[in-house]
């Protein structure tokens, strides 16, 4: 809509293409363990093909992306620190077919903390390819970017990353904005033109909830496909050897 049409989201790495969960890895590992250089080499290697990135994990990398690009703008969304715990710390409701007031940044980080403490997320990722790329990479960014402990650092982590993104940002490439304003302040910042659409609200956390879950049925069926398709060679190999077995024997 502001014609941004490459934004490199969570979704790119969690289903689009997983194994970038191995470079977003191998990132969480430089900046937390001292493990190896992530640099803009390896920034533009992962995110070169985008116009914009937004949302998890890169929230964890402010510091590092906006050394990497300077020139980029910085777009701080705000809100209240005690709303915004509560309703992260909160289990995503029940899947309901009414739409939810939810706004987009409200349901970011809540959803992170459903996935990566969610059982079937965990038992999924010891059979299927693309969830044991994602689920390990999702539970180190959560225990490695909330210091070991949400309910205890939560709220410290917020308000170092609001003052750290204020400290590094010149105010004239930094907009901070609440969603839901509108279109006006935000486009004005990127010089783009007002679209004549409302301004959207579609990534809820009914509906981000609801998307998951159908994702891991049909990782579920992949699976379990798989394991029809070897047993029944399995199956196939057997019958051809005791077929052998079987001849053989006839001729002693």
């Amino acid at each position: 809509m502001l014609g941004y049409n490459d934004t490199y989201h969570m979704i790119s790495a969690s289903t689009e293409n997983p194994p970038d969960c191995l470079m977003w890895s191998d990132a969480l590992a430089a900046k937390y363990d001292n493990d190896g250089h992530f640099g803009r080499e390896q920034w533009d290697q992962l995110l070169g093909h985008c116009q914009a990135v937004c949302d998890w994990p890169a929230v964890a990398f402010a510091r590092e992306l906006i050394e990497a690009y300077p020139e980029a703008k910085v777009i701080l969304t705000t809100r209240d620190v005690d709303s915004w715990y509560k309703w992260v710390h909160h289990p995503p409701p029940p899947i309901s077919p009414s739409p939810t007031t939810n706004s987009q940044s409200s349901s970011c980080l809540k959803t992170v903390h459903w996935r990566a403490t969610e059982p079937e997320l965990a038992r999924l990722a010891r059979h299927d390819w693309a969830a044991s790329l994602y689920r390990p990479m999702l539970a180190t960014f959560w225990r490695r970017f909330f210091r070991d402990g949400f309910e205890k650092h939560g709220k410290a982590v917020f308000a170092d990353h609001y003052a750290e993104v204020r400290a590094l940002v010149p105010p004239d490439r930094l907009l901070e904005y609440r969603v839901g304003e509108g279109w006006e302040r935000l486009c004005a910042f990127l010089d783009v033109p007002v679209p004549r659409e409302e301004f959207p609200n579609v990534n809820d956390t009914s509906g981000f909830v609801s998307r998951c879950r159908r994702r891991m049925r049909a990782q579920w069926c992949n699976v379990a496909l798989r394991w029809a398709v070897y047993g029944t060679g399995a199956v196939a190999v057997g019958a051809v050897v005791a077929a052998a077995a079987a001849r053989r024997v006839a001729r002693w």
